[in-house]
């Protein structure tokens, strides 16, 4: 006890004293209360962010898928780029086709037949040139994949489901169907 100048004295704690109430069961109590709800926000935080950890892992999946899914847009959109033109082109070839049948019938027209045949011909390797092909029809089994029937009729010594006639040429560009070709099939007399 000291006096503080008044008359009175006071009481003073010392360093010693201060340990002995720091310890008291109270306050260590409440420390291991505290202790106890860190911990536990820590695991609530570390649940939280493996959560999110795991949700970017999707995310970053997802996206690769995407940007998959617009390479290979991409690389359709380039492979079939010209599939328009290239339908454009086909009745002109039909049409050349078409007047290389009619002037072969007469003898004097040798020279346009030749020249039709070579423009046709030209014609041809380049659509090759750019994965277009013609769809096999005649004599082939019909196909409704690649042939569309027009009509049926019977004929002596074919075997029914049989192209016997080819009206209008199929053409398959790198595997894709522009147009199917226009057919005649072959029926039986039971039909």
């Amino acid at each position: 006890m000291e006096d503080n100048g008044s008359g009175k004295n006071v009481e003073v704690e010392t360093p010693a004293d201060e340990e002995q109430v720091s310890e008291s069961p109270k306050k260590k109590k409440k420390k291991e209360e505290i202790i106890d709800e860190l911990k536990h926000k820590l695991e609530e935080k570390e649940k939280e962010l493996g959560a999110l950890q795991e949700r970017l892992l999707y995310q970053q999946a997802d996206f690769e898928n995407f940007k998959k899914l617009k390479a290979k847009e991409k690389q359709e959109a380039l492979r079939f780029g010209n599939e328009t033109l290239i339908k454009e082109l086909l009745p002109v070839i039909d049409n050349l086709e078409r007047a290389v049948q009619h002037a072969s019938k007469t003898e004097d027209s040798k020279n346009i037949i030749e020249g039709v045949e070579l423009t046709l011909n030209g014609f041809l390797k380049v659509l090759e040139k750019f994965g277009v092909t013609r769809v096999d029809a005649l004599e082939q089994a019909f196909d409704p994949n690649v042939h569309e029937a027009i009509a049926q009729d019977e004929r002596g010594g074919k075997v029914p489901g049989t192209v016997i006639a080819e009206l209008q040429k199929g053409y398959i560009m790198d595997g894709r169907l522009l147009r199917p070709a226009m057919v005649t099939v072959a029926k039986s007399h039971e039909e």
